[in-house]
């Protein structure tokens, strides 16, 4: 049976955690003094919440963690009926430990809907001496107030490329297989600061039998972001033929759609040491194909005519 590198290297003690120490010191503080309050851990996908729940738990409560923990998916069970039957029937349960207290883990809780959240609020009024709830989200501000001011909320920041880096290096030693430099960067590029799609891209990497970093970007569906810098390049020193001919390769070799080359050139830009004001002008109009390519435009359309404002900009400061 093959092991899902995600489950398989996910940290089993808080401080294993990787690039989130401010807030897994405070919960290593709680978990000293068995005390827990509610709380709300948010931030984008693949940066530990989930595993900083299930680390809580497991330090809380030892080998029998699952008993005194329920994880429940917000985005699967949206409505009120989720509230009143899975979350309360756990609730009224007396626990099962010294501590006296059991932990419900809401993941996604931001999808939850307002009359749900109301009903999940009522709950941990009437349960909290026995029950304390861990919400994940990726925005705070989609949890109604009157449960936000009832918990300690944590933020989660994008894992950080060094950080990254070195989780990979430590599985790959694991694994028994290295990885070049160009191969890490070209992992955390496309990772953006999601350590599962990271640990995912290595599991997949390591699975294809050829570890580079064009297989990289051959697998996840992207090009490299010296094509995008290639590609910026071109247009803005009006080669505007040039340009069409390298967006028809990127298009037509990798898959790319529309959106993909808006994004990927909006990160060569942003790394690009050119003029403030052109800078500006670029991104505007980066800014405006993606709106017209979410509004429905046609891709070829739309990337024709960015490039040629690209070559425009590209005079207008030369």
């Amino acid at each position: 049976m093959i092991d899902i590198w995600n489950e398989k290297y996910r940290p089993k003690k808080l401080s294993d955690i990787v690039g989130q120490e401010p807030n897994t010191r405070k919960i290593e503080s709680f978990v000293k003094h068995r005390q827990l309050p509610h709380i709300i851990l948010a931030g984008p996908a693949g940066t530990g919440k989930t595993t900083t729940a299930i680390c809580t738990a497991i330090e809380l409560f030892g080998e029998n963690w699952k008993e005194n923990f329920l994880e429940l998916n917000a985005s699967n069970e949206r409505g009120i009926d989720v509230i009143r039957e899975n979350v309360k029937d756990f609730a009224r349960i007396m626990p099962s430990n010294d501590l006296g207290f059991k932990i419900i883990f809401l993941d996604e809780a931001d999808q939850l809907t307002p009359e749900a959240q109301a009903a999940l609020r009522r709950t941990m009024e009437i349960y909290s001496s026995t029950t304390r709830f861990i919400f994940s989200c990726n925005y705070s501000s989609q949890i109604i107030l009157p449960i936000q001011s009832r918990t300690v909320v944590l933020r989660y920041k994008p894992i950080k490329a060094e950080d990254m880096i070195k989780r990979i290096r430590i599985i790959a030693d694991s694994e028994g297989f290295q990885m070049d430099q160009d191969s890490l960067e070209a992992i955390t590029e496309i990772s953006e600061g999601d350590l599962r799609k990271a640990v995912n891209i290595l599991q997949t990497i390591k699975s294809s039998g050829e570890l580079s970093a064009a297989k990289i970007y051959e697998i996840s569906g992207l090009a490299n972001p010296k094509e995008f810098k290639a590609l910026l390049s071109k247009a803005v020193s009006g080669l505007f033929e040039d340009s069409r001919e390298m967006l028809d390769t990127m298009m037509v070799e990798y898959g790319l759609s529309g959106m993909d080359i808006v994004r990927g050139l909006h990160s060569a830009v942003r790394k690009e040491q050119i003029s403030p004001r052109q800078k500006v002008q670029i991104i505007m109009a980066l800014g405006e194909s993606e709106f017209r390519l979410v509004e429905g435009s046609s891709d070829l359309i739309q990337l024709d005519a960015l490039l040629a404002r690209l070559a425009y900009i590209g005079q207008e400061f030369n």
